[in-house]
């Protein structure tokens, strides 16, 4: 074997359970990720879905795993690879180090125990091996007469903390130096919240996501124009609008959006006119109870710290200050919190909002829900009555959480709409609903078959990742580009795609001899 040699543990041949090995010598190896797989990706070969959950590599050599971010498919492996035996340190981001544990929190209840004496046990331990790393800043691993390791997180723009990893590798006998860039998952182009990601200044191999490697994404100004007018629509038809979304990132990115419409409705309307309202029209926005004509919803907890304002007097026409915005996820709304309290790692937009009393993350109309009866009281109501709502409920792909029960509720009655705003993986419930929905089709859900009659709609601007143009400028803008090129977290369509625009970017630039490579098959 010659060295540096990666093997890819997942992520390979679809979209998720990223983990790759990189072999520096026969002695001293890193892992990048460890995640789960998910959709039709849980069974392979025929296996059953709890044996993809095994680690079935060596850790012999494992000197480190690195954490590129906190969802789920990047490492929701890691109790599995801690009961394999693995013994190491955990790198990551400092914003990571925060949302990790919370992360790890839940994958440990579902897959290992509920007791609490566990969990806590396990979180010690998890706590006891980060070792958060700060961004630009080169970090010794490894130093011996044969190897030099150092590594580097620099920003990656796909949720708060995500990091692209380059690996520095020297080999003081011959004098060797190699380069390789994990890229994790980039995020998207002027992202809400986040800073975008800066291309590395040389690789000489890039391994890269390709999760949107065949499309390009809406811009922003254009996606929220259509968050508008579904959520419009749903005014409209008296009903409400469920997005699936996952607890990380996507929510936060919604609830940022969602202020920013509502702010900006107010600011159009607020030299107007005080209208008179009714006595308890505007009551809803304020204490969590509905208008009088309307069976009050269950109060739920109030993320914000209030304005100056009462935006009911402004009487605005779709009444977006007593539209509630229902985030009913007790994960997402502790991860909102941890957002919150990472601020100085908001992109400037985002920061100067917060220095100009706005709350992004915490707004008069933003309720909160975290217990069960809350959940079924709310979902009940939405059900019976005709109060127009905004619904974000995990998981994003449908196939689990309380997403799940809205839609057995919800999903028969026109008056509602479905809005996507994620990647939904082939053989999850979300890419059932996304691809038949339109045509009127149904979706199978814990075993009983619903008829789709809502509203189905996709955003694809709202994408955490980076499309095409975003991935090859990501190669571009190094002023040394790497010699190979290993595509993975993809479809095979996207990998393709995007291995044909990458191979046009090297023959316009004169270069010649790049390996481009699907993990092991040479494109």
């Amino acid at each position: 074997m010659r060295y540096p040699d990666i093997e890819h543990h997942g992520a390979r041949d679809g979209v998720t359970g990223s983990c790759h090995q990189l072999h520096m010598d026969a002695s001293h190896s890193l892992l990048v990720d460890c995640g789960l797989f998910q959709g039709d990706e849980t069974s392979s070969d025929g296996r059953a879905a709890t044996e993809r959950l095994d680690i079935e590599f060596s850790l012999a050599t494992v000197q480190a795993l690195v954490v590129t971010h906190v969802h789920i498919d990047h490492v929701g492996r890691i109790p599995y690879l801690l009961a394999a035996g693995y013994k190491g340190p955990i790198y990551c981001s400092e914003p990571s180090a925060k949302l990790l544990p919370i992360v790890l929190e839940d994958a440990f209840r579902l897959g290992f125990s509920r007791d609490q004496k566990a969990v806590d046990r396990y979180l010690k331990l998890v706590e006891q091996r980060l070792r958060p790393l700060p961004y630009q800043q080169w970090s010794t691993l490894l130093e011996t007469e044969e190897l030099i390791a150092r590594i580097r997180q620099q920003r990656a723009g796909h949720i708060l903390g995500s990091a692209y990893v380059e690996i520095d590798l020297t080999y003081p006998a011959n004098g060797e130096n190699r380069r390789i860039v994990f890229s994790g998952d980039l995020g998207a182009a002027h992202a809400p919240l986040l800073m975008p990601p800066e291309s590395p200044e040389r690789a000489d191999i890039l391994v890269l996501e390709s999760t949107y490697g065949d499309r390009l994404h809406e811009d922003r100004a254009r996606r929220r124009q259509r968050l508008e007018a579904v959520i419009e629509h749903a005014l409209q038809d008296q009903g409400s609008v469920l997005i699936p979304a996952f607890s990380i990132g996507r929510t936060q990115e919604l609830l940022y959006e969602l202020e920013e419409i509502i702010h900006s409705k107010l600011q159009a309307h607020i030299n107007k006119p005080p209208l008179k309202v009714d006595e308890g029209g505007s009551e809803f926005a304020n204490n969590g109870s509905a208008p009088h004509s309307q069976s009050p919803l269950p109060s739920g907890e109030r993320a914000r710290v209030r304005g100056n304002n009462d935006s009911s007097e402004y009487g605005l026409e779709t009444n977006w200050p007593k539209l509630p915005i229902i985030l009913d996820s007790p994960l997402a709304t502790r991860f909102t919190e941890a957002y919150r309290s990472l601020q100085p790692y908001w992109n400037q937009e985002a920061r100067e909002r917060g220095e100009a009393g706005r709350n992004p993350l915490a707004f008069d109309n933003l309720i909160t829900i975290n217990s069960h009866a809350d959940h079924i009281a709310v979902m009940n109501h939405l059900t019976q009555t005709a109060r127009p709502a905004i619904v974000i409920a995990g998981n994003g792909m449908c196939s689990g959480g309380r997403i799940v029960n809205y839609l057995k509720a919800m999903l028969h009655d026109p008056r509602h709409d479905v809005l996507f705003v994620g990647y939904q993986a082939k053989g999850t419930p979300g890419h059932a609903i996304q691809t038949y929905g339109p045509k009127g089709g149904y979706v199978d859900l814990d075993g009983e078959r619903f008829n789709i009659r809502a509203g189905i709609t996709s955003i694809g601007g709202y994408s955490a990742h980076a499309d095409q143009k975003g991935l090859v400028e990501f190669l571009t803008g190094m002023q040394q580009w790497p010699a190979e090129i290993r595509v993975v977290h993809g479809e095979q369509r996207a990998k393709e795609a995007l291995a044909a625009q990458l191979h046009a970017s090297y023959q316009e630039k004169g270069l010649t001899g790049v390996k481009i490579t699907f993990g092991r098959d040479e494109t």
